[in-house]
């Protein structure tokens, strides 16, 4: 029987060094789903990749062989041996895979609990995964369950009305370090929706903003327009740098934005001031060699971390019902994973009483002679009707009893009595078990 697995990694259990070695940027999201897939062992395969983690879930006929394939491709990824990206690996199985990715799209495993790019994020990887065909029936069901427990989460807690999100934190944290923001020039580099956020934030502080793109200008130019500022492409960004008082990038970009050589015109300058880089991206944007340049601070997405577990106002309350609600949701995608384990049984069970009925009529066909066509088809109408009354009770008990520990038995009891052929029947006893890498529950 096939099952359900998650293997992946966080903010949680690995430094930026490795998450940024292993995130899987779109075109190589694809080329692992499209290796994974190919093993005929995983049925099914979606990834997720963000800033803060970096998973991939399975649905496969054997789960040892199919944790090893991932642990193997990740291991590819990051350019370290398995043994040395293990123990940063965390493996979850069946309905534990499952409450993860609820929480995960609902931002209760966020950095900043309940934050909004999460859902977006989570919603791009399936439909990444549709696209290049990892997806089938049972991580579309999933990822189609964690999307509206994230939805229910977001619209029926407070956990995200106060706005707190990584892009607002980090703009805390330069105020932090260079005081007033009011009148300081700062150059966001980037125009998606993280740029967005950051752009809100540096206008409440009544900060003068730059949006650089060069692949979504015009979306560079509608942030401008929408925060008062000046949007300029990518070739522009040395004479904006040159002026700026901080940085900050959120690109897709594979490379980095900034490296240290674009900082040495600051050697030059008789009082350079001090300029801060703000790094909200993975693979990171800004050369980690630019805090070596003098009179440079630069602060990645783990400083953001640190500066969340500095506040105090993590919304615990709304993370309880949060919680409530994922339970709800989970128990429905239960209740449609364990049907599935009974319905080759009655799909099975129907056909052999159709095939009762065709041979029934055929045999007696001969003795007829005297029945009309519409006599003829009133009989076999009434045939089948009798066929499908006498099933009706068995099949509803069978559904009712899906996932429970009856339903093994009593699926198996009617193949036997009924010498039914069905070709997806469950193994005995227990799923099999994956060995543990870094065993998680989210319980």
């Amino acid at each position: 029987m096939s099952e359900l697995l998650l293997l992946g990694l966080s903010h949680r259990t690995a430094p930026i060094d490795l998450r940024e070695a292993v995130a899987l940027t779109e075109g190589r999201a694809a080329g692992v789903m499209s290796e994974l897939s190919a093993d005929p062992a995983i049925r099914e395969v979606t990834t997720v990749s963000t800033c803060n983690r970096t998973e991939i879930y399975l649905v496969a006929d054997d789960a040892v062989r199919a944790e090893s394939l991932a642990l193997s491709v990740l291991s590819r990824q990051a350019g370290i041996g398995p043994t040395g990206l293990a123990p940063h690996l965390y493996s979850i199985a069946g309905s534990d895979a499952a409450r993860h990715l609820f929480r995960v799209a609902a931002g209760l495993e966020s950095m900043i609990p309940g934050e909004a790019e999460i859902q977006g994020q989570v919603r791009r990887a399936h439909e990444l995964a549709l696209v290049e065909g990892g997806s089938g029936p049972v991580l579309t069901r999933l990822f189609h369950g964690a999307l509206t427990a994230g939805g229910r989460v977001r619209g029926e807690t407070g956990i995200s009305r106060k706005g707190v999100s990584i892009p607002s934190v980090s703009i805390e944290l330069a105020a932090h370090a260079i005081g007033d923001l009011r009148g300081r020039r700062v150059v966001v580099v980037g125009a998606g929706d993280t740029a967005a956020l950051v752009g809100r934030a540096l206008s409440a502080r009544g900060a003068s903003m730059v949006f650089i793109a060069n692949r979504h200008f015009d979306k560079a130019v509608e942030l401008a327009s929408r925060f008062g500022g000046e949007a300029a492409r990518l070739d522009e960004f040395p004479a904006h740098l040159a002026a700026a008082e901080v940085v900050v990038s959120a690109t897709n970009s594979p490379h980095h934005v900034i490296e240290a050589e674009d900082l040495a015109f600051r050697a030059g300058l008789s009082d350079p001031r001090q300029l801060l880089l703000i790094d909200l991206a993975l693979p990171r944007d800004i050369s980690p060699a630019c805090r070596n340049e003098q009179g440079v601070i630069l602060h990645d997405i783990d400083d953001v971390q640190r500066q969340v577990e500095r506040n105090t106002g993590v919304r615990e309350a709304e993370s309880r019902e949060g919680g409530m609600i994922i339970d709800a949701e989970l128990e429905r995608f239960e209740q449609w994973l364990a049907s599935l384990e009974v319905l080759p049984t009655v799909a099975a069970l129907r056909q052999f009483a159709d095939d009762v009925v065709d041979r029934v009529i055929a045999e007696n066909s001969n003795r007829w002679q005297d029945l009309g066509a519409a006599d003829r088809d009133r009989v076999e109408a009434m045939a089948r009707a009798v066929a499908g009354r006498m099933l009706h009770a068995p099949t509803m008990r069978l559904r009712e009893i899906a996932g429970s520990g009856r339903a093994y038995e009593s699926v198996n009891a009617l193949r036997e009595l009924f010498a039914l052929d069905v070709d997806t029947a469950p193994e005995a006893g227990t799923d099999a078990t994956v060995t543990p890498i870094h065993r998680r529950s989210d319980g």
